[in-house]
């Protein structure tokens, strides 16, 4: 059965039309166009369907679209706001993290999560907590090293 569903994605108001059995991850690609959630495993074990609803990272091949009606959404589309590219998007150019770019939002989107709420994360602490997102290049070193150098604006409040 369909229904109609409205989340806040990005900082925009959008709406669409679901089945109940529908993924999270198949609304906001398909039906929404946000091409950063990647499918991949479709069991949560990759991490490169996570997006931040309602300010915590998700796995979106995990959860229905129907459970988080209301809620609001950010990709990596998103985190720049007014600019191009955020200073954390800015850092993962600048190290070299992202060689095939297929896990890059992914991995954004869970760094900025982490440096929002612990900016003065250690490496290890780095490490852990991106440790359920997989990068099949192998730029975890360049990953870390990025979310290193960005924390210094989340620092400043300048995420």
């Amino acid at each position: 059965m369909a229904r109609k569903v409205t989340y806040t994605v990005n900082g925009v108001k959008r709406s669409a039309d679901i089945e109940d059995n529908e993924l999270l991850l198949d609304v906001l690609h398909e039906k929404m166009g946000v091409k950063s959630v990647k499918a991949a495993c479709w069991r949560g074990e990759c991490g490169l369907c996570t997006a931040l609803v309602d300010g915590r990272p998700v796995k979106t091949c995990l959860i229905l679209g129907v459970d988080v009606d209301g809620s609001e959404i950010v990709t990596a589309e998103g985190l720049a706001g007014e600019e191009l590219l955020s200073p954390l998007q800015k850092a993962f150019v600048e190290h070299g993290a992202l060689q095939c770019g297929f896990c890059t939002p992914a991995f954004v989107v869970t760094a900025h999560h982490l440096l929002e709420t612990n900016p003065d994360a250690t490496e290890e602490e780095i490490k852990e907590y991106l440790s359920g997102c997989v990068c099949r290049c192998g730029t975890y070193f360049q990953i870390v090293e990025a979310v290193k150098d960005a924390a210094k604006h989340y620092k400043k409040g300048k995420s």
